[in-house]
């Protein structure tokens, strides 16, 4: 294959320090004798001096000398030192004159050479630039990270817990491997194909796990990156990317955070024809020009798809949605087992058990979890990452940092310990509530100074009303117990009003669960106009409906409330008992507060 060799300032800045070398080493070849300046003074005195040159420093001319016993002329110079030189030249009746100094190569080089420099170091420093921003002449090239197919090195056993769109990108798979299998009967793969879901539920690693899978080059650009301050450049982007992916094709195109460069037009406030809608409709128009036989498949990930524009959405470009949502127990399992390979577990570690500790956790939380786990096993110089140190670690990331230097007065401590064991004694009291795992009075991330840790037994996707509300008299179960105990509330309450109440108005306004204003849904779902603004929307009931909704969500609440109040009342013993258990021991098992409640109950 013919090299081309790119031309390089470096290559003009060795040939000048190349010329400048030989020049000198011409001079030296012709070299002319040069005497001390009492030399040459004894040879004027002498006669033998037969004519000079003149420069402002220096005196070049010929003088006869003795070699051989014959007198030869020879060129001479010296420094010029006597100031009358010229009276002292007629007075021994020499010729001589003055001349002008030049020497060319010396005189380009004084300019030239320091022109070149500078040019060289701009050069350097402009290349620099080039290789981390673009330079002006690659602006409009591509930024896409490329990786061939030995780089790629994510297969589907890295990916776990997404086995339903696993299935979908299989397809996928086996046209790039073998498209003469599609295209026989006429069909044709779809041209985009879209990854929606929350945030770490692994839409990138599902991309690269296809290009792995499928060994062919995987181009992974994020969608910020193609809009660019120069007009233009976006969109030439896109014609770059879409031109160099068919030259390497079969191959794959991954656009990260669709969202940033699709978002849906029209709805500035401005309005206009700004530079990311520009670069939008250049990647809607490369969508539909090139032809999915060739071997190109263009992907793409958001967590926001309700504000994509809808061109891209409609069929013919991304009209393949694959849905990579939170994982299942089961999907925790298996993600909390492919992150625990280089990790070195306990035997007494129950994946499963963790799985279940671990509600609506997505991959990137597992793997942080699993991480904090081994931090834990090493701050506590184990060997081995216990049962001990993933339960700290959940609490950890559910509840924050522990905070044990935290200073907080006796009276502070009895209200934490009533209100945790308030919420913990409605929980255990009431029917379909989560199982109180532990209840703590040691203060948590920024402004817990209690928790009690409420763990599922499975996931729940559905919930009746009579569960909603169980969940609003847990809430305020804390309130409860304070009010009982110190006849007084504190501040410590408002976020579980703030949920409480979001549960209440769900209820009213989303599920159709009040009687008053029957089964219908109040909360409109759409996009705001000016999402920026922080405008207020219209509602489309009237004032009369938002009271009635209003006195339904403080009913609601009200009556939850007595219920929580009733049954600490009834449980008063316990209620003592178990605060008086958290303020000995900060932090007490949920199975323990059960038992006291079952002997009680007995009693």
């Amino acid at each position: 294959m013919e090299k081309h060799h790119k031309f390089s300032v470096w290559y003009v800045l060795i040939a000048v320090w190349v010329v400048l070398i030989l020049h000198n080493l011409i001079v030296q070849m012709f070299a002319i004798q040069r005497l001390p300046y009492s030399e040459f003074v004894k040879a004027l005195q002498d006669g033998r001096v037969l004519e000079v040159a003149i420069t402002q420093d220096r005196i070049q001319g010929k003088l006869k000398v003795a070699e051989n016993g014959q007198e030869v002329e020879k060129a001479f110079t010296t420094v010029r030192v006597d100031p009358e030189l010229s009276e002292l030249l007629e007075k021994y009746n020499v010729s001589f004159k003055g001349v002008v100094e030049s020497n060319f190569l010396k005189n380009l080089a004084a300019w030239v050479f320091p022109l070149f420099l500078f040019f060289g170091i701009w050069y350097f420093m402009m290349r620099r630039f080039a290789a981390q921003q673009g330079s002006f002449l690659t602006l409009g090239k591509k930024k896409a990270r490329v990786y061939m197919e030995h780089e790629v090195g994510v297969t589907f056993k890295d990916a776990a817990g997404v086995e339903e769109a696993e299935e979908e990108l299989v397809e996928v798979i086996e046209f790039l491997k073998s498209p003469e299998k599609f295209t026989r009967l006429g069909g044709k793969l779809p041209k985009g194909i879209l990854l929606v879901g929350p945030p770490g539920t692994g839409k990138t690693l599902l991309a690269r796990a296809v290009a792995g899978e499928s060994g062919v080059p995987f181009f992974s650009m994020s969608g910020s990156e193609f809009v660019e301050l120069f007009v233009g450049m976006g969109a030439a982007r896109v014609r770059d990317l879409f031109a160099q992916a068919k030259e390497k094709a079969p191959c794959i195109i991954f656009v990260d955070e669709l969202d940033a460069l699709g978002k849906a037009r029209g709805l500035g406030i401005t309005g206009g024809h700004d530079e990311r809608e520009q670069t939008l409709n250049q990647l809607l128009v490369e969508m539909d020009g090139f032809d999915p036989t060739i071997g190109v498949i263009l992907m793409a990930a958001t967590n926001r798809p309700e504000i994509l524009d809808p061109a891209l959405l409609r069929a013919g470009r991304f009209d393949r949605h694959i849905l990579v949502d939170r994982p299942d127990k089961k999907g925790r399992a298996d993600i909390l087992r492919v992150h625990s390979k280089g990790v070195t577990i306990d035997k007494d570690v129950d994946v499963d058990t963790i799985a279940g500790m671990t509600p609506g956790f997505v991959g990137a939380d597992l793997a942080n979890l699993v991480n904090e786990a081994a931090l834990l096993a090493v701050r506590h110089n184990k060997d081995t990452v216990g049962m001990a140190e993933f339960e700290e670690a959940v609490e950890r990331i559910v509840a924050g940092l522990e905070k044990k230097n935290r200073l907080i007065n006796e009276k502070e401590r009895q209200i934490v310990a009533y209100h945790e064991v308030g919420h913990a004694l409605v929980a255990l009291s009431l029917p379909g509530t989560d199982p109180v795992r532990k209840i703590s009075i040691i203060p948590r991330g920024v402004a817990a100074l209690g928790y009690t840790l409420q763990v599922p037994t499975e996931d729940r996707f559905l919930m009746g009303k009579s569960e909603l509300l169980n969940k609003i008299a847990v809430a305020l179960g804390g309130q409860a117990a304070e009010e009982i105990q110190f006849q007084d509330i504190s501040t410590g309450a408002h976020n579980d009003l703030a949920r409480a109440t979001d549960i209440a108005r769900s209820m009213v306004k989303e599920y159709g669960m009040s009687d008053k204003l029957g089964h219908i849904y109040f909360q409109k779902e759409r996009q705001k106009p000016f999402p920026d603004m922080g405008l207020p929307l219209a509602k489309d009931y009237s004032e009369e409906t938002a009271e009635v909704i209003d006195h339904e969500v403080k009913a609601i609440l009200d009556a939850q409330y007595l219920v929580a109040k009733e049954i600490l009342t009834k449980h008063r013993k316990v209620l003592d008992e178990g605060a008086a258990l958290v303020l000995e021991d900060e932090t007490i098992e949920g199975d323990r507060l059960k038992a006291l409640l079952d002997a009680k109950g007995s009693d």
